[in-house]
């Protein structure tokens, strides 16, 4: 049997305030793109089986070193979580899987919790290992460093739980382990660079060893924070590099906040994809470092021209099976509706490159022709897509205007009735 916290018949009720509007959006997107030498229906086959994962610690309110601002009806565990994700793919219907954290998202039976997603018609993607801090029964600490410190028992201590990581992803399903680690410096001299990245290639080989058949590695760098001098693996060379060294099971995966200012994303998406290490993404945005905004909230065009290149190699036939991810922070928002505007942009995205014409785009290309080369791909980003994204919803079963439906449903105001939490005098109902 599957649980759903919003009925068809609710749905059915919402769509049907809004499906001649629709028709008529949708007509005229269809004019608008009838000279693109398109085929709709496989665009829209693409766009229907596209699929993002949803990320258990993005379901809570977020928060910076300074404090966080609850929010009442705010999930207490996982299993409220994935109710919430439920609800996000009631509305969507493109977030039918979750990433989970551990040991933030530790529980007792994960037999239980499996049953229990399976019940909202979700499932587990690839699961995350923490070792960027201390919890309270550690016996040492990550102070200075985890698969790469220079203690010995350690490393040990992070190889054992990226191991348990992998151990409770196939109770639940995972397919894919993603490593992130925030070993480096502060200080000139502090480390030798050399020796800290052999100690992470010879940890990693450890926890590589352990991976069942089908799972993958993910590789996630970062070129600071919280190491502000130097940070081991910083770069997507370093990521790369380590992938090679592990074996084909090792991919790279790139989180967009995770990059030095006016970085060139794309091309870093085209080269990994080019040497079949692209694994992965987190997504988010960013106006300074690793901010974790929303997706498609600072630069939608970057987005796009990511997408621009995934499409590409797809076409090409350079591209591996991505998993693609939401990683985020929600501090002064709904997650859920930060969760819901992500997913769709993201998808918004994808949608666009798919009405680029790569042939029209090549011979620009060989001509050198910057400005008309430019025009194209900008042709096809302003192009408005939204009418039919609604209409994919619509046929799916989901909803056409997920947002304002969800603000109607009270969801957070239901919630607070039934989950007990004490909050803080800044606790509010968004």
């Amino acid at each position: 049997m599957m649980f759903k916290t919003i009925s068809k018949e609710q749905i059915e009720n919402h769509n049907k305030k809004n499906i001649n509007n629709l028709k008529k959006d949708y007509e005229f997107f269809l004019k608008k793109t009838k000279g693109l030498d398109i085929n709709i229906n496989n665009i829209k086959k693409e766009l229907k089986n596209f699929s993002i994962a949803l990320p258990s610690w993005g379901l809570g309110t977020g928060g910076t070193r300074f404090g966080k601002f609850p929010i009442v009806g705010e999930p207490n565990n996982i299993f409220e979580k994935i109710e919430d994700c439920a609800v996000i793919n009631d509305l969507i219907g493109i977030t039918n899987s979750i990433s989970l954290h551990f040991p933030w998202d530790d529980v007792e039976d994960f037999k239980e919790l499996k049953e229990f997603t399976k019940s909202y018609g979700l499932k587990f993607d690839a699961v995350n290992s923490n070792t960027f801090e201390d919890f309270k029964d550690y016996k040492h600490s990550f102070k200075f460093g985890s698969l790469t410190h220079t203690d010995k028992s350690i490393r040990d201590k992070a190889i054992e739980l990226n191991i348990d990581c992998i151990k409770k992803g196939e109770k639940i399903g995972s397919k894919a382990l993603t490593v992130w680690i925030p070993d480096g410096t502060n200080y000139p001299g502090q480390q030798d660079f050399s020796k800290s990245l052999d100690r992470y290639i010879n940890s990693m080989k450890k926890i590589y060893s352990k991976l069942p058949s089908s799972w993958k590695i993910f590789i996630e760098h970062k070129p600071f924070e919280p190491a502000f001098y130097s940070t081991v693996i910083n770069d997507w060379g370093s990521s790369y590099y380590c992938a090679k060294l592990l074996g084909k099971k090792a991919f790279c995966l790139i989180d967009l906040g995770h990059h030095l200012p006016n970085t060139n994303i794309e091309m870093i998406v085209s080269r990994l994809a080019d040497m079949k290490k692209l694994g992965g993404f987190h997504f988010n945005d960013s106006k300074y470092g690793d901010d974790d905004l929303d997706s498609g909230s600072i630069n939608p065009f970057a987005l796009f021209l990511i997408f621009n290149e995934l499409t590409n190699a797809k076409k090409n036939k350079k591209l591996n099976s991505i998993s693609y991810m939401i990683d985020q922070s929600h501090n002064i928002t709904d997650p859920i509706e930060s969760l819901i505007m992500s997913a769709i942009e993201i998808q918004r995205a994808f949608a666009k490159s798919l009405l680029i014409n790569y042939k029209i785009l090549e011979k620009f290309q060989k001509k050198n022709d910057a400005i008309f080369s430019l025009n194209h791909l900008k042709n096809a980003f302003n192009i408005d897509v939204t009418p039919l994204l609604q209409m994919i919803r619509y046929e799916s079963g989901n909803v056409i205007n997920p947002l304002e439906f969800y603000r109607n449903f009270n969801y957070r105001k239901k919630k607070s009735k039934i989950r007990k939490k004490k909050f803080d005098i800044s606790a509010t109902i968004l």
